[in-house]
């Protein structure tokens, strides 16, 4: 498929993912690396019955809280 049709499927609003090879993408900055918090119990209570509440793992909640922090200290600066 060339761009120019590519762009113009997107634009029209149609799934351009059936083009795409989505086992090779990558996201930018996301690159993963592995650390270890010891926390008390009640805060991985905590963490847990919010994350339930939400929908959602622990660790999505407590990535998604410390990019929210760093994102408000960097807006700062």
């Amino acid at each position: 498929m060339k761009a120019k049709e590519f762009d113009s499927d997107f634009d029209k609003g149609e799934d351009v993912t059936r083009t795409l090879e989505l086992s090779k993408a990558k996201r930018l900055l996301q690159k993963q690396r592995r650390v270890n918090v010891d926390l008390p119990d009640w805060i991985i209570e905590s963490l847990d019955r919010e994350a339930s509440r939400l929908g959602v793992t622990r660790q999505s909640i407590i990535k998604e809280w410390l990019a929210e922090r760093l994102e408000q200290i960097e807006s700062r600066q």
